[in-house]
């Protein structure tokens, strides 16, 4: 349920992970912060020349991409029918305005493009190189902690969570829409926290009779390479391109 297909071989597996944390956070501060349409669309043709490079399987991607545009149709639902503006279209009382679509829009192309931007640099490393990368780059050692743990035990919750319904099943269990399943989904679920609250404090005292000192140790080492200035440089470039034109191509919404 909860795999990792993006990691796999690919050209930008080769840049220090550490560069590709950076500008990856780096380009998504930046294309949000865009109003111009025409700076969004480059913005997101770079997203997509990222996901050329880094080659992810197309299955899981077209999955991401629908799981994101899924939430972004309840925007569409919502912001052309509220936003004040020039009437566009009307039924009745209903009216579309032009600046309700142009905003849905924007949100649309920036969404994806920052989604495309971190599915080809960052989700092709496993969750011990983020936290690692994430480490190095002087983040808090807390949201290091806290992103290592849970890439590491949602898998475990999960594999509880269907070991726990396999065994209902078994025992005669069908769901349906009445109180009997409303209870026993209850149940399963306040067993699966107490199991996790008892597995939280034997990893705690493992983690100190193993000498934890607030520190996870990496044999791992990050070395920054030409190719690393050169991936960096040519990204950085782009944005600076994608800023010029948000600022000189033309009006905003």
């Amino acid at each position: 349920m909860f795999d990792q297909p993006f990691v796999r071989p690919s050209p930008l597996q080769a840049i220090d992970p550490r560069v590709r944390l950076a500008l990856a956070a780096l380009t998504a501060v930046c294309l949000a912060l865009l109003q111009n349409l025409t700076a969004c669309w480059l913005g997101l043709a770079l997203g997509a020349v990222l996901l050329a490079v880094a080659r992810p399987p197309l299955l899981p991607l077209l999955r991401r991409l629908a799981t994101v545009n899924l939430f972004i149709l309840f925007l569409w639902c919502v912001t052309p029918w509220t936003t004040p503006g020039a009437i566009l279209a009307q039924w009745g009382i209903f009216a579309v305005s032009v600046e309700g679509v142009r905003l849905s829009l924007l949100v649309s192309i920036k969404s994806n493009a920052i989604v495309c931007v971190f599915l080809a640099l960052v989700a092709n490393m496993d969750s011990p190189t983020v936290g690692h990368a994430m480490e190095r780059l002087c983040c808090p050692r807390k949201l290091v902690f806290l992103f290592l743990f849970t890439g590491r035990y949602v898998h475990v919750l999960a594999t509880e969570w269907q070991t726990l319904n396999v065994a209902a099943r078994l025992r005669g269990f069908t769901p349906r829409t009445n109180l009997h399943t409303y209870r026993t989904l209850a149940s399963l679920l306040g067993l699966l926290l107490v199991r996790s609250y008892e597995r939280s404090l034997r990893v705690r005292e493992a983690m100190l009779l193993r000498g934890f000192e607030g520190r996870f140790r990496s044999v791992a080492v990050f070395r920054a390479r030409p190719v690393d200035a050169l991936f960096a440089l040519g990204l950085l470039l782009c944005l600076a391109g994608i800023v010029w034109t948000e600022y000189e191509g033309g009006p905003h919404v």
